[in-house]
């Protein structure tokens, strides 16, 4: 009996050192990611090639509408309008902001559900890049991990260049320069200050406001972005 619970332990312990090093190794390979994106464009995400698969399982030769463009070629009205939008305290928090995510859980507590996420621009983005969509505690602790990844190893300029050229703006649109051309028929860096509200308005539902461009709520939710413009700051 005691040899076989020797045996026990040491196959449990073996089996807790390879589950352990199968997440070290996991955690380098994301953070190899981000070190080679620290300096170059961003090809594909995971959620592009989510997105690729679900348009391809309609139309087999469907392609995403992506294009990199640099820091300095996007419009500052759009990284206002963004900033303004998704995460007005993204150049002083470091990856978490805490005051929002309360003010998230007490609005779902009252609704029942959940209506809001409070995720910053560095929580999102650590979600475009690497993981799917699913809801669980292990897939929200794995984005706060890469998270700090990211504030540890990115400038905030850099996180918001990421970030805007990887959000998803419409069916199978990625990045500013795609959305501006395909909304606008201009490039990013010529985005005006209304349209740069109404495509950061677009952020929580692109897909369906792409297909409903003349919705009232759109028109409304880009006036209040719009109006709060000028009181954020970006890097």
């Amino acid at each position: 009996m005691k040899r076989l619970l020797r045996r026990l332990m040491r196959a449990l312990g073996w089996t807790a050192a390879i589950l352990v090093g199968a997440v070290l190794l996991m955690q380098l390979w994301f953070y190899g990611h981000i070190l080679y994106w620290s300096k170059f464009p961003v090809g594909e995400t995971s959620f592009m090639a989510q997105r690729l698969e679900a348009m391809r399982r309609t139309r087999p030769n469907a392609e995403l509408n992506y294009r990199w463009v640099d820091y300095e070629r996007i419009s500052d009205h759009l990284k206002r309008a963004v900033v303004a939008a998704e995460d007005a305290k993204f150049v002083e928090h470091e990856g978490f902001d805490w005051e929002g995510i309360r003010r998230a859980v007490e609005k779902n507590q009252r609704r029942g559900k959940p209506v809001a996420g409070g995720s910053t621009i560095s929580q999102q983005l650590a979600k475009n890049l690497f993981l799917s969509g699913e809801r669980s505690y292990l897939r929200k602790a794995q984005e706060a991990l890469i998270t700090l990844m990211l504030e540890l190893t990115l400038d905030k300029r850099r996180i918001l260049e990421l970030y805007l050229n990887v959000a998803e703006w419409g069916e199978g649109v990625f990045g500013a320069e795609a959305a501006a051309r395909h909304y606008y028929g201009v490039s990013a860096a010529r985005l005006t200050r209304t349209q740069a509200a109404r495509l950061a308005a677009m952020l929580p539902r692109p897909r369906y406001y792409d297909r409903n461009r003349d919705s009232a709520y759109l028109a409304q939710y880009s006036a209040r972005i719009q109006a709060r413009m000028d009181a954020v700051a970006i890097p």
